[in-house]
């Protein structure tokens, strides 16, 4: 059974034969302990508030039985690791059609229209559940705008709150089959009435992070934690 807020994706799944309802992650209309296991991917970064992000752990325990487990997935703030680039960053270079493909089910799919880029500004470090303070990634000096910064897509974040700018690709249909875009600039008022850009919250995870979040919790035991092509990953079994 799947959930997600966006009724469009849930209706795709409904058009696939496929048990899928709309809901909200903080609060999911199915009995607790009713699941033997959960997945959380590519959701829990895009709550803003510590609290909010822990409620929805906590939300996602609630309906496992006990013993059962659940896995987490959630954008990393380190995409260099081990000396190692994340698929994301290694797809700087790709051709300009494969970048501006929009695949909902991966955590590493913003789309590559590159925005104002906003690495020049202090990073902002979150509120922390770590109180070590050898974390790396995570001693930025938090800047004194509130607000937040967009995000070059492609290159490495430089604060933990951001806006991603995804590219809405074709426009109204009558505009699509009319049209011919390549007669626009990028970024002419034309390019994007048929294009337009949204700006999507993320808070980025730095390592140990999530590991710490779902510690709190007393009522799970954390399995494993590990990095996966830029993103922080957790499976956790309930007690």
């Amino acid at each position: 059974v799947g959930c997600d807020r966006s009724k469009n994706l849930v209706d795709i799944c409904g058009e696939k034969n496929l048990e899928a309802f709309v809901c909200d992650a903080l609060s999911v209309p199915m009995r607790s302990g009713s699941c033997d296991a959960c997945i959380s991917i590519a959701v829990i970064h895009h709550f803003s508030t510590t609290e909010r992000r822990l409620a929805t752990i906590r939300e996602l325990v609630r309906l496992l039985r006990p013993g059962g487990t659940a896995l987490i997935y959630v954008w990393a703030m380190e995409q260099e690791y081990k000396n190692q680039k994340s698929k994301y960053l290694k797809e700087k270079n790709g051709s300009k059609d494969k970048e501006e493909e929009i695949n909902t089910g991966m955590a590493q799919r913003p789309l590559s229209d590159q925005l104002p880029d906003s690495s020049s500004q202090d990073s902002v470090c979150s509120e922390r559940l770590l109180s070590d303070p050898k974390d790396k990634g995570c001693d930025a000096k938090p800047i004194a705008d509130s607000a937040l910064p967009i995000h070059t897509n492609r290159t490495s974040f430089h604060s933990q709150d951001l806006l991603v700018p995804w590219h809405l690709k074709g426009g109204p249909k009558k505009k699509r089959e009319s049209m011919d875009t390549g007669l626009f600039p990028v970024g002419s008022k034309e390019s994007q009435e048929l294009s337009p850009v949204f700006h999507r919250y993320y808070h980025v995870f730095c390592e140990g992070e999530l590991e710490a979040v779902c510690r709190s919790l007393d009522c799970v035991r954390v399995q494993r934690s590990y990095y996966d092509q830029g993103n922080w990953c957790v499976v956790l079994e309930k007690l």
